[in-house]
């Protein structure tokens, strides 16, 4: 199965300020690129720099880091498509990089001849933009055209263009080809001349109060955008619209789906120039089209024509039935108390589906014979990381790759008739990893779950709540964590002294869809419950102790880290808030927030605000009240999560005098560093801080 989706995404711009607003002193910071914001932004830079800069061994940070991210040893990664193998790659002499392809034959070598594609750098230097490559999306199944993204600064926002990948040029004028303006937008190839589009078409109509597009629109090659077709225009209440394809070998089935909300959206077919909705639960996940059945992901029990199908389960249905209204559901896999399903692939033959048992990968494939399913698990060590990626509708072989704390990744060609799996390529060590050992805890949270969590430290430990000990979490929007191979960990905080620990919270989807849902909206300190246990466990284990415990996250992980230290200041004495949501009363306001209310609530709704100010960090913070010392991160040009976010924090926080640190990268979007140097310099800072804050 191929589905052919682009990001959803246009920039957003400020809007107006609700009526508590006033109380809101530092409103003023939304403005992203205002003159005062920015120099605010550049005092605290340059405050922050100097501090954690001062630390005696941040240069070897900086250095081990840069030689990891630029070693050429390190796996390519490549997509498979009409006989090449496509790489994207960066290193120190590409440092926005090149996209790349090779054959098999070559691939399989030490050091293959690669042949260059598209030149990133090269391009942004001609052009005078510092471009950032977000992805390559080419016409199946004859892979002769593609549309290429590329970011200003590493924002979501995009500027598409039409690329020939056999000349490999851009399309001149004359070819007729698709471009779009920057803007987060949603193009997916129907044939050569045509295609969905959803982007800003200039008009009030365009976007959804999320900023993504509200309408789906066919577009013929050598007509302007304002003459496409419009297919379908969902509600400026729902998060997005997008029209793509999805393939059961070559047979084409076009879609167009209206997210409801984060968690729910209705599927219609496009056929013969009509659509038709599909009789599918609103909070299913459609997986994949194989054998002329339509599979899907169930997120909660679904009941029907007399049968019961578990939440968590795959299950399948005829299509032709489907679009007749008159589905009959088959089950293929159900989750289990400790097993969910990480990952559905489909191949030529059969269907690999990833699990996930205790956090924990193993792969298992299915084939049907007889209207019976046959089952085996494929070859791989089932205590790390497991993913499969490269499947395609013409082959049974697919890439997988096996990692572990304490492993670094293997690449292996996975044939899944013949269940072989042949190994590719290996990363060696890049750090003492024979030093260290890994070892799965559970700590009970305040209503009695138990919630799992790694440590990786050293085999010669002392137990004596001295080590410096730096927890991870996450917990939201179903997103797993998983046991993987980290080299900057390893050498800038393992080989440190400093102990790594991977948090497995409720909101997660570790245990599958219940695991999430259990943390949403009103359930939201359930996450944070187990959060705060993994915390008092690793001391209670002497592991560590409250001041030589730091914790980090980003993102949803960043609202996690503002929600941990304002319930819980005693408990930790160095966290790191990377590009964080934190002012929940204005989040739904600003950039992309409004597609999140399904997973925290609407802060609009008094009834809602009720709970969500209570996990608000920035109407939290109390004065008189002694703080870890905070080091927020966020970037410019992220235009995902508003950087007002973590600027506001700051401005409140130094305002009641509490010491705080800041840093600002003017590129990166969401990822926070826009190439190799910026990200090398961004970790050694996080590094060198918890250093100073944990190690004394």
């Amino acid at each position: 199965m191929r589905n052919k989706v682009l990001s959803l995404c246009v920039l957003s711009s400020i809007a107006a300020a609700p009526s508590f607003a006033e109380e809101d002193k530092f409103l003023w910071l939304e403005d992203v690129e205002g003159k005062k914001p920015m120099e605010w932004v550049k005092q605290q830079n340059a405050h922050s720099e100097k501090e954690i800069k001062a630390y005696k061994g941040f240069d070897g940070l900086v250095s081990n880091s840069l030689a990891i991210l630029n070693n050429k040893e390190r796996i390519p990664y490549a997509s498979r498509m009409g006989g090449y193998l496509y790489n994207f790659w960066k290193d120190e002499n590409h440092v926005r990089g090149i996209y790349r392809r090779t054959t098999m034959e070559e691939y399989v070598k030490a050091e293959p001849k690669w042949e260059t594609v598209l030149d990133v750098d090269a391009l942004g230097k001609v052009e005078g933009v510092n471009w950032v490559y977000k992805g390559m999306d080419c016409r199946y199944p004859n892979y002769d055209r593609c549309m290429v993204s590329l970011s200003r600064g590493g924002a979501d926002a995009v500027e598409v263009r039409e690329f020939d990948l056999k000349q490999k040029v851009f399309l001149d004028k004359q070819s007729k080809p698709f471009t779009l303006s920057e803007a987060k937008s949603s193009v997916s190839w129907i044939d050569k001349d045509t295609v969905f589009v959803g982007t800003d078409f200039g008009d009030d109509n365009s976007l959804t109060d999320s900023g993504y597009p509200k309408v789906v629109k066919q577009w013929q090659r050598g007509t302007p955008l304002s003459a496409a077709k419009t297919i379908f225009s969902g509600n400026k209440a729902s998060v997005a619209v997008s029209g793509y394809v999805i393939y059961d070998n070559e047979k084409a089935l076009q879609l167009v789906t209206e997210s409801l909300t984060f968690y729910t959206a209705q599927h219609y077919v496009y056929r013969d120039d009509k659509l038709v909705e599909l009789p599918l639960p609103k909070d299913a996940d459609i997986k994949g089209y194989f054998n002329d059945q339509l599979y899907v992901e169930l997120k909660s029990e679904l009941k029907v024509g007399g049968k019961t199908f578990k939440q968590g389960a795959i299950v399948y249905t005829d299509l032709d039935n489907l679009i007749a209204q008159k589905p009959e559901f088959s089950v293929l896999v159900e989750p289990t108390a400790t097993a969910s399903i990480s990952q559905v692939r489909f191949t030529k033959g059969a269907i690999l589906i990833t699990w996930l048992d205790n956090v924990k990968s193993k792969l298992i494939r299915y084939v049907q014979k007889g209207g019976k399913w046959q089952t085996q698990q494929a070859p791989f060590d089932v205590n790390g990381t497991l993913s499969v990626f490269g499947a395609e509708d013409d082959s049974n072989e697919v890439f997988v790759n096996y990692t572990s704390f304490l492993e670094p990744s293997s690449l292996y060609l996975f044939d899944a008739k013949s269940m072989k799996a042949n190994k590719l390529k290996a990363m060696k060590q890049q750090f003492a990893a024979e030093n260290f050992e890994t070892k799965q805890y559970f700590a009970k949270s305040k209503d009695g779950t138990k919630v799992p969590y790694f440590v990786v430290m050293a085999k010669n430990i002392k137990l004596d709540g001295t080590n410096p000990t730096l927890l991870y979490g996450y917990g939201g929007f179903e997103v797993s964590l998983r046991p993987s191979y980290s080299a900057t960990i390893g050498k800038n905080w393992l080989e440190q002294g400093g102990v790594y620990v991977l948090s497995n919270i409720r909101g997660g989807g570790e245990y599958g869809p219940a695991w999430h849902q259990a943390a949403l909206k009103e359930n939201r300190h359930k996450a944070y419950e187990d959060f705060e246990a993994i915390a008092k466990d690793l001391v209670s284990r002497k592991i560590t102790s409250s001041k030589h415990l730091g914790i980090q996250g980003g993102s949803n992980g960043g609202l996690l880290m503002g929600a941990a230290f304002t319930r819980n200041p005693d408990l930790y004495n160095a966290v790191v808030c990377q590009v964080p949501l934190l002012d929940m009363k204005r989040y739904n306001k600003l950039l992309a927030g409004a597609s999140w209310m399904g997973e925290y609530g609407d802060p609009d709704i008094p009834q809602q605000w009720d709970y969500i100010k209570g996990f608000s960090p920035y109407h939290n913070l109390k004065q008189d009240t002694a703080y870890p010392k905070v080091f927020f991160t966020t970037s410019t040009r992220d235009d995902r999560v508003h950087p007002g976010h973590a600027r506001k924090m700051v401005a409140k926080m130094e305002d009641m005098g509490i010491d705080v640190l800041y840093y600002e990268n003017i590129e990166g979007g969401h990822a926070g560093a826009a190439d190799n140097n910026q990200a090398a310099e961004l970790s050694s800072m996080v590094y060198a801080y918890l250093m100073q804050q944990l190690k004394s």
